[in-house]
């Protein structure tokens, strides 16, 4: 039976390549209004057209914004923007949000804010774009927010001292520990909302996939294993279409099983269901993007 999301409104960040665009290719598909976000407008605009050119649904759509999701300052941007967008288009709040943008940097690298570029793209950038946008996903009765996460989180741990590991950076335990945080800000995020919030969060855990993520400022040696590592990896179409049960599912909403893949509830690590340390984290999150 095909799906239909008429009248449907989703923001998916990381929307020009690898999952995040075929999450979006997925919905306009099936009929939804998406706002895709990426840091590259050349890049935007080529999405846009491909997107729109192969939609198999007449009433899918998608437009796109540019903004550099490792800047509080541009994601703050996002939400006028995005209004302006709901606003023109007769769209009346959001019905979800993917948090998909992520990055890998094998060599400590910080933002223009002074942040670790890994814990700002993969970890803050999600915590504030959900906050940002919370009261547009406030006004749909049964909104979702779905946080690409990773089985990497298993490896991850929170160092509390030193959460973006600017002491001792290893590239790939930093990576690990923002899946995890990912994780974390999901249990968080339910928990503050209540039982009856009609905004629900999700993680999502996308298997390994063939996307580019591992090649990108990397040394000629991590690239190889690299590589030969995503050989065995899926089309990133399979690990969205798990998204995009995440996003629209109703019988979701009632859901306490906060981790899913292939569309099944999935066992976290015991560290990414430790309810103290997510509020922990969330706490933390706040002071980082200032608002505590």
């Amino acid at each position: 039976m095909e799906i239909n999301h008429q009248g449907k409104t989703f923001v998916v960040s990381g929307a020009t390549s690898g999952i995040g665009l075929a999450t979006t290719q997925a919905l306009v598909d099936q009929g939804a209004f998406v706002i895709g976000i990426g840091r590259s407008e050349e890049r935007c605009w080529a999405v846009k057209k491909q997107v729109q050119a192969q939609a198999r649904h007449t009433d899918g759509q998608v437009m796109m914004l540019v903004a550099d999701l490792s800047l509080q300052s541009k994601i703050r941007a996002l939400r006028p923007e995005i209004e302006n967008l709901l606003r023109d288009y007769g769209r009346q709040g959001l019905d979800g949000l993917v948090n998909n943008a992520g990055t890998f940097t094998y060599w400590l690298s910080l933002t223009p804010e002074g942040f670790e570029m890994q814990w700002a793209v993969n970890t803050l950038a999600p915590f504030l774009l959900s906050t940002v946008l919370l009261p547009l996903l406030m006004q749909i009765p049964s909104a979702r927010i779905v946080t690409v996460s990773s089985d990497s989180h298993f490896q991850g741990r929170m160092h509390w001292d030193d959460l973006q590991l600017r002491r001792h950076y290893n590239g790939l335990q930093a990576y690990e520990n923002t899946k995890l945080a990912n994780v974390l800000f999901t249990q968080a995020f339910n928990r503050l909302m209540g039982e009856q919030a009609t905004v629900k969060a999700f993680a999502a855990d996308p298997g390994l996939v063939k996307t580019e993520i591992g090649f990108k400022g990397t040394p000629a040696l991590v690239r190889w294993i690299w590589a030969r590592r995503r050989a065995g990896g899926t089309l990133p179409e399979v690990p969205a279409r798990n998204i995009a049960y995440l996003l629209t599912e109703p019988s979701l909403q009632t859901s306490d099983q906060p981790y899913w893949k292939d569309c099944k509830p999935k066992k976290a690590s015991k560290r990414a269901l430790d309810i103290q340390a997510a509020e922990r984290l969330w706490a933390e999150l706040e002071k980082m993007c200032g608002l505590a």
